[in-house]
C-alpha cells in the first residue's frame, strides 16, 4: 500500500517516543491505516462502533472520577478506578488536543477480566479510529475491549 506524505509522516511520529514511551506503533510491523481498518473490521463484526466503544469507555470514566483513585461499583458489573497523574498528553495526529494523564481500570466482577486505558486513548478511537499497534503499552483489543463493556 502506497503512502502519502502526510500519512508517512504521521507514521514516523506514532513511531517515536517523543509523545509517549515506545511510542503508539509498539512491535506492529503494519501501518497505521491497516491496523485502523483491522481494527474498524473486527468492530464491525461485533455490531459496535469507534464512536460506541469510546463513549462507553468515557461514561466509565466519568463515573470512577469521583472516587479519586479509589474502587468503585458500578452498574453491578464494573469495579472501576480512574487515577490521575501530573500533566497532559498530546495526540500525535496534526490537530489540537491535550488529554489529561488519567488511567481508568475496568475490571468485569463476573471473569474477572481487567483492562486499563487513558484519556488519550479514549480520543483516539473516538476521532481515528485508532487502537494503537500490537506491542504498544497501551494497545486496546478492540474484542476484548467490547467483550468487557458491552456483554
Amino acid at each position: 500500500m502506497k503512502h502519502s506524505p502526510d500519512d508517512q509522516k504521521l507514521e514516523r511520529m506514532l513511531r517515536s517516543s517523543k509523545l509517549v514511551a515506545d511510542g503508539f506503533m509498539g512491535t506492529d510491523g503494519r501501518g497505521v491505516r491497516e491496523i485502523i481498518e483491522a481494527d474498524a473490521a473486527t468492530l464491525a463484526n461485533l455490531g459496535v462502533t469507534a464512536e460506541q466503544t469510546a463513549g462507553r469507555m468515557r461514561e466509565l470514566t466519568l463515573a470512577a472520577r469521583p472516587a479519586l483513585g479509589n474502587w468503585i461499583e458500578a452498574e453491578g458489573k464494573y469495579r472501576l478506578r480512574s487515577e490521575e497523574h501530573k500533566g497532559s498528553l498530546v495526540c500525535p495526529w496534526p490537530h489540537a488536543g491535550r488529554y489529561e494523564k488519567r488511567l481508568t481500570t475496568c475490571r468485569r466482577l463476573d471473569s474477572g477480566e481487567d483492562i486499563v486505558w487513558t484519556d488519550l486513548n479514549i480520543h483516539l478511537i473516538e476521532a481515528h479510529g485508532f487502537f494503537e499497534g500490537k506491542g504498544s503499552y497501551f494497545r486496546l483489543e478492540p474484542d476484548v475491549l467490547v467483550r468487557i463493556l458491552f456483554a
